[in-house]
């Protein structure tokens, strides 16, 4: 698939998501598997908790697939030719795990201006219901932001354990994918995920692609990777490509970025705090 037809524009802009969309196959990405999880043997062990997120400057495959065009083109059809990868999270959940990710609207504590943000999750191996893949609720993605809590639940994989308020989830649709496939959905869609009841890791990694007029809106400095076309705005630090895994320019500029988006993720929380 290059760009999205007619039929599944309309679904993306009327119920917030598309279910999945050809990336890559099953032994490609299989490919890239053993290249993380022998990154991670090196160290003994999972990913620690800073090389989660926008890994793409730590890993130069992870850095080729946000500039994929099996990845930018379904993404050029929803926002343009113009693009920005803000950022990139893996979300691996172990066999037999408890982790989930309750429901959740990322636009409430990402700091984005934009309601035209646009996830791309991945899976590096399959994602089936009893692994735990991702579920949506049409068409949250319009209309006022629903009210959240932060539980710091222990299993919700999310930073402070958000989750959406007497939530309606009726009508939920559940997005299964097999390895080298991608869902898409705007990042205003209510979203989540079950534990793994598989006897495989549920292993995947979301890109968040965004258009450059976008600003951030809580911290003062953020970076985000061009990845096609031009920014004429500004509004983001460009971040470099590494040549090679761990390429040390890149490891060190993302020191920085960690810590920029440690600080939009808890932005919530410091605002709570200061009003009680």
């Amino acid at each position: 698939m290059s760009k999205l037809p007619s039929n599944l524009l309309e679904q993306y802009r009327d119920e917030g998501y598309i279910g999945a969309v050809d990336v890559m196959s099953p032994e490609s990405a299989l490919k890239i598997r053993q290249k993380l999880e022998a990154f991670e043997a090196t160290q003994g062990g999972a990913l620690h908790a800073n090389q989660r997120s926008r890994a793409f400057l730590l890993f130069k495959w992870l850095d080729e697939l946000i500039h994929s065009p099996a990845v930018l083109d379904p993404i050029e059809s929803l926002i343009g030719p113009n693009i920005m990868c803000w950022g990139t999270i893996f979300w691996i959940k172990e066999a037999g795990s408890k982790s989930f990710v309750d429901w959740h609207q990322d636009n409430t504590y990402w700091g984005l201006s934009s309601r035209r943000v646009v996830t791309a999750w991945f899976a590096i191996s399959d994602a089936s219901e009893q692994a735990g893949c991702m579920s949506v609720i049409p068409r949250t993605h319009v209309g006022t932001t629903l009210e959240h809590e932060d539980t710091y639940d222990e299993n919700n994989m999310l930073t402070r354990g958000q989750r959406i308020v007497n939530l309606d989830t009726a009508q939920a649709v559940s997005m299964p994918l097999r390895a080298g496939q991608m869902s898409l959905h705007n990042y205003c869609l209510a979203h989540g995920s079950g534990p793994n009841l598989s006897d495989d890791r549920r292993i995947g990694v979301s890109m968040h692609f965004m258009p450059p007029d976008t600003q951030q809106q809580v911290v003062e400095w953020d970076c985000g990777a061009l990845v096609r076309g031009e920014d004429t705005h500004g509004h983001f630090s460009h971040t470099p490509r590494p040549q090679f895994d761990m390429d040390p320019e890149c490891v060190a500029f993302h020191a920085k970025a960690s810590g920029a988006l440690r600080d939009v993720l808890y932005a919530g929380a410091k605002e709570k705090l200061g009003r009680l």
